[in-house]
């Protein structure tokens, strides 16, 4: 067998070792999906009438559901992301990680399986987080073309957050430091477009919530499958998920490469 063959046959041994993990424990998965459909219930049912009679510019007159579920979607890909990291970093404070190192393995074949792990996991709550939007009343106007360049955002920004949260995972010396990967995915949304217009919103937050990473991606998914006006958002947001992605990745490799210091 060639170099590529042995590391992709470790890969797959290591990806299957992560679906197994998440069988074994399917707690947190519950959680990473549980989360984001308690906020669409909660922003829809509660907030979703005043919230949705203050949308305004390009999305006034959006049914608020509508609105919101690209948001939701992306907040999806950030817990699932979370999960990512707090699994990485067992790994490496149980001593998994340097118990790998020593053996006959190929080493880029332990962070992608996380990945293609973390991918499977995400994508399928994603698919679930959208069945129950539609199930409340979600109704996208997106035709086959759309739907398949939203389901390529999705993709390029889970595999964007997944390699910083392997990154994180390796760089935190501890649990508790790769939980605040998790805090960065649940308040950056809130300071995005995913909830309101950031039109409404003064001073520096709008600016913030215009510039942020989350807003162009979020716009992108709207625009494809709302209709909505996307703009450069598109360049944008492709351009955010690459250049994430790649830091993470080189990022995470560097850590990964260098001799373990606990």
């Amino acid at each position: 067998m060639s170099t590529l063959s042995y590391a992709a046959s470790d890969s797959a041994t290591m990806l299957r070792r992560n679906l197994r993990h998440a069988l074994r424990y399917p707690s947190t998965m519950i959680m990473s999906l549980g989360v984001p459909i308690l906020l669409l219930l909660l922003f829809v049912g509660v907030f979703g009438g005043a919230l949705g009679a203050g949308l305004g510019g390009a999305a006034k007159g959006t049914r608020y559901i509508d609105y919101l579920v690209p948001g939701i979607i992306l907040m999806t890909v950030g817990y699932g992301s979370s999960t990512t990291a707090l699994a990485v970093n067992s790994d490496l404070t149980e001593g998994i990680i340097a118990r790998f190192r020593t053996m006959a393995i190929s080493r880029a074949s332990v962070l992608t399986g996380h990945v293609a792990g973390a991918m499977i996991r995400t994508m399928l709550s994603v698919a679930l987080v959208i069945c129950v939007a539609l199930a409340m009343g979600f109704r996208p106007t997106a035709g086959p073309l759309e739907w398949l360049a939203t389901i390529g955002v999705v993709v390029l920004l889970v595999l964007a957050l997944t390699w910083l949260a392997v990154a994180i995972g390796l760089a935190a010396k501890s649990p508790d430091g790769a939980s605040s990967f998790i805090l960065i995915t649940q308040v950056l949304p809130f300071l995005s477009s995913a909830f309101v217009s950031p039109g409404s919103m003064s001073g520096a937050v709008r600016w913030f919530a215009e510039n942020e990473p989350f807003t162009p991606i979020i716009e992108t998914m709207r625009g494809l499958l709302t209709g909505a006006p996307i703009g450069n958002s598109a360049i944008i947001a492709l351009a955010w998920c690459v250049g994430l992605a790649l830091v993470g990745y080189l990022w995470a490799r560097a850590l990964f490469k260098r001799d373990p210091v606990r």
